[in-house]
């Protein structure tokens, strides 16, 4: 399980998001413990995983993502996700984020593969 700070950097966003995210996507239910501390178990850790691969690399809106990941078939979940640490996505060059370019050399590595 992972508390909610320790998810944010895994992701890279900060904790409002998750707690925002929370309210937007009923399948995303950490376990709260006294003092309404957030822990995260693994299938929460996956769905934030989606939500963010979803919403900042794929580009969906909020309702586009909600709608992807309650598709019967899954396709959502099929998604690779590739996380990148909040570090790295700070140092991007001219403001570009991180998630952006790898999604970008995947496309590429796949049409010239």
């Amino acid at each position: 399980m992972l508390a909610i700070g320790e998810l944010a950097d895994r992701i890279g966003v900060p904790t409002h998001v998750l707690r925002y995210w929370e309210t937007r996507f009923p399948q995303l239910r950490p376990l709260q413990r006294s003092g309404r501390r957030r822990y995260y178990r693994a299938e929460d850790i996956a769905l934030a995983e989606r939500i963010h691969h979803l919403l900042h690399v794929k580009g969906f809106t909020v309702e586009g993502a909600r709608k992807a990941l309650s598709e019967p078939n899954g396709a959502a979940r099929a998604e690779p996700v590739t996380v990148v640490p909040a570090a790295v996505v700070a140092a991007a060059p001219h403001g570009v984020p991180v998630e952006a370019l790898v999604a970008l050399r995947q496309r590429l590595v796949a049409a010239l593969g």
